[in-house]
């Protein structure tokens, strides 16, 4: 049995979870205080975002498989969702009984506001399910004391003071959020580095192959998606490993390879820039120049 359903409101949201809905564009909800969902076992459900969800798991949840894949997540755990997003999701047992908190917020909210220009510094509103925040019990109490506040203002006589103190509260959590994901990066280095590894060698076989004359120079979401990561959980992994974005990293390794093939004098300077990816030679010689500091041509000339 296969369901298709739209949460483009906040009412639309707490409609499904039987809850009254106190702000239209704003709302926190315990989700054990929730009926079960209706759903049967087997039941695949897609669910199409057109708000802002954040999802705070209390228990381990292993029911539930979003896409193909299983998410046991374990108490304390954050994952975020964003407008025009969807999730692919399989019911493992009947009436599923979701425990946890979550906020949801509607773009309209946050318009005029210092979030509203900010809102797209938070990448992780676009990060895959597997690249969830893992909170320790004290960041976890930090989260929930942000919903608490959140929840007050939800709970006054609405004014003109409304949107602006939840939105700045909001902004308060986003804000822990980033915090805690800069930890979470610094503190699961291992795997990181084996991210970064897998990069290295991603970019050493696509250009030791027929690729770059065929597709062109590797993009961000190529890699990404090859490393099987969201192109901002990518972008963000690697600009803490290395210090520089994806692009720049892409860009170097493309310049140290020319340099390399920049002194067989049998081949012309366009095309080593063809074999590198580069569709026009000015392109390559504009990149080059910017890197090195002289064109491709002088460079093959001084050395």
């Amino acid at each position: 049995m296969n369901e298709i359903v739209y949460f483009n409101s906040v009412s639309d949201y707490n409609t499904s979870c039987g809850i009254e809905t106190l702000h239209p564009l704003v709302s926190i909800l315990d989700l054990s205080k929730c009926p079960p969902r209706k759903w049967e076992a087997g039941t695949k459900v897609k669910m199409n975002f057109g708000i802002y969800a954040v999802f705070l798991k209390d228990v381990v949840c292993g029911d539930i498989r979003y896409g193909r894949d299983y998410y046991d997540y374990q108490e304390g755990t954050l994952v975020f969702v964003g407008p025009g997003q969807a999730w692919d999701i399989a019911y493992e047992v009947s009436n599923y009984q979701p425990k946890g908190h979550v906020l949801i917020f509607h773009p309209d909210l946050i318009h005029g506001t210092s979030l509203g220009k900010n809102i797209h510094d938070y990448g992780f509103f676009s990060y895959k399910m597997n690249e969830a925040l893992h909170l320790s019990n004290k960041e976890r109490q930090i989260i929930l004391d942000c919903f608490d506040n959140i929840q007050f203002e939800l709970e006054q006589t609405i004014d003109k003071h409304s949107k602006k103190l939840i939105a700045a509260n909001i902004e308060l959590f986003l804000n822990y959020c980033e915090r805690f994901y800069d930890r979470q990066f610094l503190t699961r280095e291992t795997p990181n580095r084996s991210i970064l590894e897998r990069f290295e060698k991603l970019l050493q076989d696509y250009f030791i192959s027929d690729r770059p004359q065929n597709i062109g120079l590797p993009s961000v979401g190529y890699c990404a998606d090859a490393l099987n990561l969201s192109s901002n959980y990518f972008g963000d992994l690697i600009k803490k490993e290395t210090g520089v974005s994806p692009q720049e990293y892409i860009q170097t390794n493309v310049i140290n390879l020319a340099k390399e093939r920049i002194f067989d004098i049998n081949k012309s300077i366009s095309q080593i820039g063809y074999e590198l990816g580069f569709k026009y030679p000015q392109h390559f010689t504009r990149l080059f120049k910017q890197k090195v500091g002289v064109s491709p041509m002088e460079y093959r000339n001084s050395n």
